[in-house]
Parts: structure tokens; sequence; C-alpha cells
């Protein structure tokens, strides 16, 4: 397919290959105009980006450029932020966008697909397998619908902080590799309240082996296109999980195939399993999605379409940052792991024609119930410094969750701290205690005597269960430490950033970067980003809730 037209032109750029092989394997959209529609039979819809008037490239991750292959020469380059936002292809790319569907707070949606992304191509390495390239916020696509398909500034540094926070703190994650401002104003109404202002536009090019998504599955099996679901099925394990074929092909003879039933039945439980242990991580971290709807989930177990997230600050099993589901609640925090495992029942039915067993389907969403139980107890046990957790650790770690909920107490500030008992030598006095959590209290004066009472007893209770431990103290809190961030994106420092970008100033994206490659180091010279969130942020937009509005 060509892509020549006056304000879009291929160019030789890189050393990079391009392989693209899912365009190549799948089936796509006839129609070769841009315009909202039902595409159907097809994985994807060839698209050009929207041409922008005056691209600039405002923060890159370097590590992620190195990774693909992009040179220090290509990123100094005067085409990259033409690259970066779209006004540019390199040679090989072929852009398009995905066809999929998804439940959205648990209903049935139809058709969504990529309404502002916009695939450039799969690039090849020889170390790191294939990348995929894709434009947020570059334009309007078949599945745009009514919206234009771009993106603001505000969203696009949340996205392309946190992605990389993310990886940094050790959570399956998308990668960001750059970000660029348009030179253009989007208008975007931010909570739907009539107040409509125009806003910097901006394009994010983020990274994954793989955009495929459960609503990838989804959509053809709604539509009884078996055909589309069986070839979007094989090659997602042909690409993503060549392991399982190698396994099943040495198992199998030639005649016997090696797409069958076991096969899809084997990779549907690796899903399983790794959207469990990506929720672990996410709660782990105290990070809430805000939107885990299918189409938002990866068939990767990655974190994918950073939109209103938000970051535990005091701790509450309730709490979504996402303005939309306020009332209901459905993604907040303490059900992301129940989520996950509807979104995976619901992606469990989109594969049931291609595997007709729904007991062996059921059992594998028993496990993934049982797998998260046992990977949340044994996450608690690290949070707490112990080796191996024992059946009354699980009174320990409820009891827990049940004090930092009594009283407005930050959740990252509080395991760094705890992680500073020691016993080796004399238990810590109450007085003691007390002074080193005080900073993780928003209101201190909250603190009554029921308090007290729980947290002494919890405290007392943890000092003992310590003293049964072999590791020192000093040694339990680096142990601790590895898996307690000291700093992540907490939503008033995303808004810090933002502001002073609109500003003009782009300076405070690059020391978060900083700051965020070494979340669990103390690097004392960012001390104050560690501080639990100032009042001043408590209710202010983009500190406190988010909408889905870009």
């Amino acid at each position: 397919m060509g892509f020549s037209r006056n304000n879009l032109s291929a160019i030789n750029f890189s050393d990079l290959t391009f392989d693209n092989r899912f365009i190549e394997a799948l089936p796509h959209d006839v129609i070769a105009e841009n315009y909202p529609r039902q595409v159907e039979h097809a994985a994807y819809s060839f698209v050009l980006p929207s041409h922008v008037c005056a691209p600039k490239l405002i923060a890159l991750s370097k590590d992620v450029a190195q990774l693909i292959g992009f040179s220090h020469q290509d990123i100094q380059s005067d085409h990259f932020p033409d690259i970066m936002s779209g006004n540019k292809l390199i040679e090989g790319m072929q852009p398009y966008a995905l066809c999929y569907g998804g439940h959205q707070f648990g209903h049935w949606a139809g058709q969504l697909g990529d309404g502002r992304a916009i695939n450039l191509g799969e690039v090849k390495t020889l170390k790191h397998g294939n990348f995929t390239l894709q434009l947020k916020g570059a334009g309007p696509t078949p599945y745009s619908r009514t919206a234009d398909g771009l993106a603001v500034l505000r969203s696009s540094i949340r996205e392309f902080l946190c992605s990389e926070a993310m990886f940094h703190l050790g959570i399956p994650t998308t990668r960001a590799l750059s970000l660029c401002l348009t030179g253009e104003h989007v208008l975007r109404d931010m909570f739907y309240d009539g107040n409509a202002k125009n806003e910097l536009g901006a394009v994010v090019c983020r990274t994954s082996s793989s955009f495929i998504r459960f609503g990838s599955f989804q959509l053809p099996s709604a539509r009884g296109d078996v055909e589309l679901l069986t070839l979007l099925v094989n090659q997602c394990i042909k690409s993503d999980f060549p392991h399982l074929l190698a396994k099943q092909s040495s198992e199998l003879s030639k005649e016997t195939g090696e797409f069958n039933p076991s096969l899809y039945l084997e990779w549907f439980s690796e899903i399983c399993d790794l959207t469990c242990s990506m929720i672990i991580h996410w709660m782990r971290v105290g990070f809430v999605h805000g939107v885990m709807n299918t189409d938002n989930m990866s068939i990767l177990g990655e974190t994918i379409d950073y939109g209103p997230y938000g970051w535990i600050d005091n701790f509450d099993l309730s709490w979504t940052p996402n303005t939309t589901d306020a009332q209901g609640k459905r993604y907040c925090f303490g059900d992301q792991g129940e989520i996950g495992q509807w979104n995976l029942f619901q992606l469990a039915n989109a594969l049931y024609p291609l595997i007709e067993n729904a007991e062996a389907l059921q059992q594998l969403l028993n496990d993934y119930a049982l797998n998260y139980r046992q990977q949340w107890q044994q996450m608690m046990a690290s949070k707490l410094g112990l080796k191996a957790v024992s059946k009354e650790d699980l009174s320990l770690f409820v009891e827990l969750e049940q004090l930092l909920a009594l009283v407005e107490t930050d959740m990252t500030l509080f395991y760094r701290q705890l992680a500073k008992i020691t016993v080796d030598k004399a238990d810590p006095k109450e007085e003691e205690l007390y002074a080193l959590f005080s900073g993780c209290y928003y209101q201190i004066e909250t603190l009554n005597e029921g308090y007290h009472e729980m947290f002494n007893s919890w405290m007392n209770t943890y000092i003992d269960r310590l003293k049964k431990e072999t590791l020192t103290d000093n040694l339990r809190q680096v142990i601790m430490n590895e898996v307690n961030p000291k700093y992540v994106l907490r939503n008033y420092i995303a808004q810090v950033a933002i502001e002073a970008a609109e500003k003009g100033d782009y300076s405070e994206i690059e020391k978060l970067q900083r700051i965020l490659m070494r979340p669990y180091d103390e690097q004392v010279e960012f001390e104050h980003y560690a501080l639990k969130r100032p009042e001043w942020a408590r209710e202010k937009a983009g500190c406190s809730m988010l909408s889905c509005s870009s």
C-alpha cells in the first residue's frame, strides 16, 4: 500500500527494520477512505496520521529509543519530531488502526477500535524481538466515531511519565518513547460540565510487542466471525506466545496439527496468569487503573491505556480516580483483582467457539481466583518483610488494611517507614513508633483512642511475628525497600509538571523521569517528592479525580 501525499513522505532515516508481521498475516479493511463506520471481517484499517503544523519534541525515553534501535543521530535529527508526531514516515512503516470491541463499565459496547491511536509499524530487533510503534493522539481513524482522534498535553504527559514509572517499578507495561507538542490546539471539556476550552495538542509514541486486547477477540466472536477469530488467535500465539507453539509442536504429529483446543486452553491459562501477576503488582504499589474495560486489557498482561489512573495517597480500597466511576466505583482500588477475573470470563466466552469446553475454561477462571489470593498473600508478606506466609499471617494482613483505612494514612510512606522498625536488640517503644509514622497521617488529629488501641495491637503482633524470622533488621529493611517504592507518580506531582509544561517549562518532566527511574532508592536530594500529598491538592482538578476525557 502506498502513502504518497504532499505532507507525508517516507524517508530513509534509520537502520530500523520493519517486518509488519501483524498486517501481513491478517485481513484489512477493504475501504481505503478514512471516515467513521462499522468495519467487518478485518483486523485493522490502513490509515494515515493527521498532519500537524509545528511538531516539537519535549520529552524522550532514551533507553526505549536505544532498545528499539534509534541512534543518537536519529534522535537529534530534524526529522525525528515529524516522525514521532506522524508528519513523516520511515521507509517500511505502514500505518494502521486496530479493530476491536469491548465491555465498558460492564456493558457490551460493540465495535470500539483505535479511535485515537495509529500504529506506525513493527520494528524487528535482533536482541529484543518486535516493537510496534504507536502514536496516541495522531488524528481520526474509522473507529473514532464522533471524536477527533487527538490528545491534549496534560493527558499525554501523564501517559508518558506513568508508562516509564511503571516499567521502573517492575510492573508489566507498554513503554513510552517520545512526547511531542503538535503546535495546535484541541477543544476539550475535561469534566463534561459544559466548560470546554482549547488546550495544547500533543502526541505520545508508545511501544509494545503487541497492542492486541481482550476486545480484539471479543468483536469477531460476537459477530460470529469464527474465521477472523481463528486467524487472530493463531497469529497472536505465533507472534507473542511462540513458546507454547514450540511445546505443542513437539507433542503432536503433523497429522494432528498445531492449533487445537488444547493449545488454546494453554494460551488462555497463560493470559490468566499474566493478568493476575500484573494486577498484584498494581496492588503492591498502590496503582489504580481507573478504567478496566475489556478493550483496555492487554493480551500480554501489560498495563495499557493510561487514562484516568491514579495512585493511592491515603489508603482506601474503595477509591477510584475516575469521575465517570465515582458513583458505582466498579474499578476501585480494592476490586481490581475481581474485575480482572470478570474480564477474563468475557475473554473465555469469546474464545469458546475455538475450544468448546466450558468446564475447562471455568476451571482456569477458578484457578485465577486461587492464584490471585495466593499471590496477594505472598505480596503482602514481602511488603512486611516476611519470608514465608503462615495461616496466622492472613489476619495480620487484613487487620493492617483495616488500620490503614481507619484514619487517612499514606500507603507509600507507611510501608517505607515500616521497614525502619528494629527488633534485633530491643522492642521499639510506643512513643518511638508514633514518632516513626507521624508523617504518614493526613489528619493527625483524628488519631483517637480507638485508633491507638488498634495501632498498638497490630504493632505488637507484627513485632512478635518479626521475631520468628531469621532476617536481621538491616537485611529485612533492604528486602522491604525493594518491593515498597519510595517514589511513585502521585497525581499532584504529575499535575505540577503539567502546569509547568503548559507554560513552556519542560524541566519538571525531565526531573521526574530521572527520579522515577530509581523509585526504590533513597535519592535524598529529591526527598520532597516522597512526601505525602499536600492539602492544597486534596480536591484540585488533576490531583484527585480525572475523567475519561483526553
